[in-house]
């Protein structure tokens, strides 16, 4: 990371109708940290995806904006309103996916739509078949015989029927293959752009998230390392690599994770070619090359490969 460098997290940037507004969160699982004073802001009809390493608290975030965790102290607002305290009107607003995708899973294809619609005022059955007439499953085919895959559907076609304002979703393309995981992005894209919905989620697979999200949140340790708009880093994070004949210091302003095997070096950078080379020129740094970056590798970049 760069030295000394404080990277805005959300709440400093201007949000005209935020609908998640997180302020000073700090928890804890009995003496380890998760985060201290924790803010962002999510606007509304942005798609926001939370990318962090594993064990970082990304699933701690969701859960407490779920309500199935309170923070040890400061708020989460949706719509306005405390995680705590919010009314019914505004949990029917919010549409959640959670890790393992679907439960109940004795009914069958119609049984389950027919049972979550009791719930929702706005329930839309046609767009839950709509989506299910893509895998070319029965009404009558029982949840526990489909695959992952297919499971992942009827869970998102039921999110769609519910047609919330707000959708988290939590590891969404986990344990499916490409073709499920394409189809799921494509549909949840085309729901969230055409409905002006706000969505908030996680995933491992960093690949699914720049084919979705408008804005990107890296978390590291405790903290948010950026958050920034996901062109904003693919157009202007760049891999630079070079030689040098001797140690190159890990941190210097405006670089991220400075390393090297033998005398091949790289670094990381929102700072153009000229800059770097000017950085890195009192260490003898030769060869300079700039790279583009897929979302992937920009967090990498951002969050160090160990």
């Amino acid at each position: 990371m760069p030295h000394g460098e404080v990277v805005s997290s959300a709440h400093e940037r201007d949000t005209m109708n935020p609908v998640i507004q997180c302020d000073n969160i700090t928890h804890s699982y009995g003496k380890k940290l998760i985060y201290e004073n924790l803010c962002f802001s999510v606007e509304e009809g942005s798609v926001v995806g939370l990318l962090g390493r594993n064990g970082t608290g990304k699933t701690t975030i969701i859960n407490i904006l779920n309500g199935y965790l309170r923070p040890r102290s400061g708020v989460c607002r949706l719509f306005g309103e405390p995680m705590d305290c919010l009314s019914p009107a505004t949990k029917a607003r919010v549409g959640l996916l959670l890790e393992g995708h679907i439960q109940h899973t004795y009914f069958n294809v119609g049984q389950i739509e027919r049972f979550y619609g009791r719930f929702f005022p706005k329930w839309k059955r046609d767009a839950y078949y709509e989506l299910l007439e893509k895998l070319r499953v029965t009404p009558t085919q029982r949840i526990s015989t489909m695959s992952c895959g297919q499971r992942s559907q009827v869970a998102l076609g039921l999110l769609f029927a519910q047609d919330p304002d707000l959708l988290i979703l939590d590891d969404f393309s986990m344990g499916l293959d490409p073709g499920y995981r394409r189809l799921f992005v494509e549909y949840l894209r085309e729901y969230a752009r055409a409905g002006k919905k706000t969505v908030f989620l996680t995933s491992h697979i960093i690949q699914d998230m720049e084919m979705l999200i408008d804005d990107c949140i890296v978390m590291d340790y405790g903290r948010i390392l950026l958050h920034r708009p996901t062109k904003e880093i693919l157009e202007g994070f760049r891999r630079y690599r070079f030689t040098a004949p001797g140690p190159v210091p890990e941190k210097l302003e405006g670089l991220w994770n400075t390393s090297a095997i033998g005398n091949r070096w790289e670094t990381y950078s929102f700072l153009d070619g000229e800059h770097v080379a000017g950085l890195l020129a009192p260490f003898g740094a030769e060869n300079l090359r700039a790279e583009r970056l897929s979302l992937e590798d920009a967090f990498i970049g951002l969050t160090g490969k160990y």
